[in-house]
């Protein structure tokens, strides 16, 4: 029993004993290096973080708000084409823009979240924030095209998205003139690129050009 006794003893007190180094080790190395290591710490994901992404200003944050609404609503017009639309071309350029649309929901909404800014709310239309030119549809207009079928709604469809188009390719221009933050100034020249190029089709299939 008391051979039992004294190893436990010993074994608690080298147990102790590494505890306490262990403990001496972490405050000495604290102690060391502590202005070095928080210093870095605090300084590099931030400095990661601006040279992965960079800065962005107050007109990311109005490109981001004003694009999320307006491209909401692109997405509602198009979920009306598959069962009210006659013209194949309708359906397929309503379907390629709810995907290129949709995922861009996600990273303007993503973008907003990791600057601290509010996402607009699911159904908010803030009409003002697009100014004169944004394009975006009144109730009345969305009413009209909900209650339109077959060629009426082909043509009412293409009609409302030239100028939805029209709106969104103005708020991307000013974007790439003001912004700051290169991935929205990106998305910006895709959204010109894409929709001048779908304005153009609709515009050819309304036989307007």
């Amino acid at each position: 029993m008391n051979h039992k006794r004294s190893l436990v003893r010993r074994t608690a007190a080298v147990a102790a004993a590494g505890a306490a180094a262990l403990v001496l080790a972490a405050c000495g190395g604290n102690g060391d290096s502590s202005a070095g290591h928080d210093g870095h710490t605090s300084k590099s994901p931030s400095a990661s973080a601006s040279a992965s992404q960079g800065q962005h200003n107050a007109a990311d944050v109005a490109f981001a708000k004003g694009m999320i609404p307006h491209h909401r609503q692109a997405v509602e017009m198009a979920d009306l084409a598959p069962s009210r639309a006659e013209s194949a071309e309708v359906k397929k350029l309503a379907e390629d823009i709810k995907k290129a649309q949709d995922p861009e929901i996600k990273t303007l909404s993503g973008w907003l979240t990791s600057w601290g800014e509010e996402v607009p709310t699911e159904g908010a239309m803030d009409h003002s924030a697009h100014g004169a030119d944004g394009g975006m549809m009144t109730p009345e207009e969305m009413d009209q095209l909900k209650n339109s079928s077959g060629k009426a709604f082909d043509t009412a469809f293409m009609e409302m998205m030239i100028k939805h188009h029209e709106g969104a390719v103005a708020m991307a221009k000013t974007e790439q003139a003001d912004g700051a933050y290169a991935p929205a100034k990106k998305m910006a020249g895709a959204i010109i690129t894409s929709q001048t190029a779908e304005i153009t089709q609709m515009n050819k299939l309304l036989g307007k050009n």
